[in-house]
């Protein structure tokens, strides 16, 4: 076994606090990398506070992994020591099922596994990134581009591919009128996509304070949903929405703003069931829809996307030790737009 080190949740009701664990031997198909950058999501918090589901304690959060290659099975072949790799929010999948062979493991049909709070193939409990060292099959192993800043790539692991895909799957770009709720780790990276792919993009936020920031993202236009006025002129006008907001929030003054046709895409997971009337999505023949992550091809086209057109995220790099105080931080919505975990401090 590797011993490693890291910072877990030891209940739902504990803060992080440093914890020393085993990772497993590196196999004949595996790729052992030094983690440096981890970035902070807000599923971690969800995850060690048992808002979606019973957790796995201790847990060790973190899906937005970059490091260094330290070590490489024999039987490797996409990797080799020295080289920049990244993991996502999974680290297996049955790859067998019609999903797994499409390249949609995040949708595998006999489950994935999560990058932590899950369980391998093995039965043992996975950890995450808020750790010094990582072992992991190399088909769930991304290339990063030495063209890129690694610490600001890490959050394209969740906030970047969870954004990326849905845009994408639906061909938001040229001639789409696209709105992104929400300005945080999520929704900043929904505007940069949506810019880069050429919709006319509007951030609508509760916070007036936000206009400026979005403008500066690149957003052409921008709507204070506290504003009735602004959201009334708004009706009927988007071709998509791109909700990323994960507090609780009703669904009905934004699915009004769409289009005949509109489709409303959920990539936040507030922590409550959402209350949706049939007559808001018949009015206009409205599609309410979801997205999870991304596959791995589809995560890899991301960040090859990303070193072609300079995109990463906007980042607060953090000290390990204040990982607690960033968590109080992100609930008050005071990061833009996603913290990073420095692992030099671990």
């Amino acid at each position: 076994m590797i011993a490693a080190k890291g910072y877990a949740a030891q209940s739902p009701t504990t803060p992080l606090a440093p914890w020393n664990f085993e990772r497993r031997e590196v196999g004949p198909h595996d790729v052992h990398f030094d983690i440096q950058y981890c970035g902070v999501c807000h599923s971690d918090l969800h995850q060690i506070r048992n808002e979606w589901f019973k957790g796995i304690f201790p847990m060790v959060p973190g899906h937005e992994i970059v490091g260094k290659v330290v070590q490489v099975g024999n039987q490797v072949k996409k990797f080799k020591v020295g080289d920049t790799a990244a993991v996502g929010c999974l680290v297996d999948s049955c790859r067998t099922c019609e999903n797994c062979n499409l390249g949609l493991e995040q949708y595998c049909l006999n489950g994935s596994v999560g990058t932590y709070n899950a369980r391998g193939k093995d039965g043992m409990p996975t950890y995450g990134g808020y750790s010094n060292t990582i072992v992991v099959h190399e088909d769930f192993v991304l290339h990063v581009s030495p063209k890129l800043s690694l610490p600001a790539v890490a959050p394209l692991l969740c906030a970047g591919i969870t954004t990326y895909s849905p845009l994408r799957y639906w061909n938001v770009g040229k001639g789409n009128r696209l709105a992104v709720v929400g300005l945080g780790g999520l929704g900043h990276m929904g505007v940069k996509w949506g810019v880069s792919f050429g919709a006319e993009v509007t951030v609508i936020s509760t916070s007036e304070s936000k206009a400026n920031d979005a403008k500066k993202l690149g957003a052409h236009h921008f709507i204070n949903s506290t504003d009735k006025a602004q959201m009334k002129q708004a009706r009927g006008t988007f071709d998509f929405i791109l909700d990323t907001v994960s507090a609780p929030h009703e669904l009905r003054p934004y699915l009004s703003l769409l289009k005949t046709n509109g489709k409303h895409i959920m990539v936040g997971i507030p922590p409550e069931p959402l209350h949706v009337h049939a007559f808001n999505l018949m009015d206009g023949r409205r599609i309410l829809t979801a997205s999870s992550i991304g596959g791995l091809p589809e995560t890899q086209a991301m960040l090859d996307y990303c070193a072609e057109h300079n995109i990463v995220s906007d980042i607060e790099l953090i000290d390990i030790k204040n990982i607690n105080v960033a968590y109080e931080r992100m609930l008050k919505g005071d990061v833009r737009y996603r913290f990073v975990i420095d692992m030099a401090t671990l």
